[in-house]
């Protein structure tokens, strides 16, 4: 998982008229049902199954069984087709979230275990560098959501931003570990389990020094496996910061 692409990095005009149906389209395509969405999902397909760094128009047209030139009459090159994916990907269910209305922390939880599924289902998102995203319409449905949900909160709109962007950095960390410890496992063919068990002696001997004494008083098995309460604790841990910095705005818009 060495490859690292760039959000944002093509034609950006060219990208956003794609991205939201501007501008001509092909009269006629060089194949019967080949459209840009069929090249977008067969894109996202390639990826999913071998990464971004087997991702080429090539690769793609190969897949759709037409001639690579034929996809340049829908898309520029691989960096305008990134970026569709991208947008792809971020397709959003409003029926499978909760009502905005509702309160801000369901809605947040909502989209958080959203937002790791859809790590897990495309791990190569975690290949892109969306320092600079274009936001097509799947991508401002699910901003529409956040900030209809961080509505009558008391932030201001640039601290409810702020809210977003630290809520998905905390994200695209958990997934980046989850990701590569499994990734790790495949990449040496030695489970994650084997490989802490082949440093016990020496850490034993570490431990017994007493060098170390906070972590050896620490109980057997905080080290165990298992990404989800690592998951959970961090998500509510920050929701729990979010809380405080809104009861605070609230309190001082209440204040007389």
């Amino acid at each position: 998982m060495t490859t690292t692409e760039h959000s944002g990095g093509g034609d950006v005009s060219r990208s956003l008229e794609l991205l939201w149906g501007l501008g001509d389209r092909p009269s006629r395509g060089p194949k019967p049902g080949l459209t840009l969405d069929r090249i977008v999902t067969t894109a996202v397909a390639v990826a999913d199954a071998d990464g971004l760094g087997a991702l080429s128009m090539r690769r793609v047209a190969t897949d759709l069984g037409v001639g690579t030139m034929s996809l340049y009459r829908y898309v520029p090159g691989k960096a305008e087709l990134l970026d569709l994916m991208l947008d792809k990907v971020a397709e959003f269910d409003a029926d499978a979230h909760p009502d905005p209305a509702a309160g801000w922390r369901p809605a947040m939880e909502a989209l958080a275990h959203a937002s790791r599924r859809q790590y897990h289902r495309h791990p190569w998102l975690l290949q892109v560098d969306q320092a600079r995203p274009l936001l097509g319409p799947n991508a401002l449905d699910s901003l529409e959501y956040s900030v209809r949900a961080l509505a009558g909160t008391g932030l201001t709109d640039r601290e409810k931003m702020h809210v977003l962007v630290s809520l998905g950095g905390f994200l695209t960390g958990i997934a980046r570990t989850e990701l590569h410890s499994a990734l790790a496992e495949k990449r040496t063919g030695i489970s994650n389990a084997d490989f802490w068990q082949s440093q016990e002696a020496v850490l034993s001997r570490a431990m017994l020094s007493g060098r170390y004494p906070a972590l050896a008083a620490m109980d057997e098995n905080t080290f165990t496996e298992d990404d989800a309460p690592v998951f959970t604790l961090g998500l509510s841990a920050l929701l729990d910061g979010f809380a405080a910095l809104i009861a605070a705005r609230t309190a001082r818009t209440d204040a007389p």
